[in-house]
């Protein structure tokens, strides 16, 4: 196993320990678990650069990195929802903005294409996983309407941007 798919790996491993600690009860389980979540997020940076860097993309890594990012995220956001953080509609339009990304991305590969991550979508990435920092570090009411507004206006004008840019995707497929 390569250093790049080693570190996704790190990156999956850290999930359940991310979870454990958001439930956990003791002073400072929100720093610990923010503690985790960084850590797993610059996994997730650090091993995109050395597979590109070093050559060291696989298919593994192409369908592990993507899983364990929306993985750590989802379950960040499902955390939200349970103490009524983020409301649960938001947190299906995040939901159902990653699978039809994904499922446009499934009919691009049958006809031949790689839709890769465009700009929009790193920006609702880093967005996304800023605010969940700061919601772990600094929870209150405004800001967490202030970043479920965040997460949410990036995560939909990324969906729709991915759909609008590569709409001859579905225009050519058999749906």
């Amino acid at each position: 196993m390569n250093t790049a798919n080693k570190l996704t790996m790190i990156r999956v491993v850290l999930i359940p320990v991310f979870i454990v600690l958001l439930y956990l009860d003791f002073t400072g389980h929100l720093l610990a678990a923010l503690a985790v979540f960084i850590l797993a997020s610059i996994t997730d940076f650090v091993d995109g650069y050395v597979a590109r860097h070093y050559n060291q993309i696989t298919d593994f890594g192409k369908f592990m990195d993507p899983l364990a990012d929306k993985l750590l995220v989802m379950s960040a956001m499902a955390w939200f929802v349970e103490v009524g953080w983020m409301p649960a509609w938001a947190f299906f339009v995040v939901i159902a903005r990653e699978l039809a990304v994904t499922g446009l991305r499934l009919i691009a590969v049958e006809q031949g294409r790689v839709i890769a991550a465009g700009k929009s979508g790193k920006v609702k990435t880093a967005s996304t996983m800023v605010c969940i920092c700061l919601l772990l570090a600094f929870p209150n009411p405004t800001l967490i309407l202030v970043c479920v507004a965040v997460i949410l206006v990036t995560t939909v004008y990324s969906g729709i941007e991915y759909f609008i840019q590569n709409k001859d995707v579905l225009l050519n497929g058999d749906i």
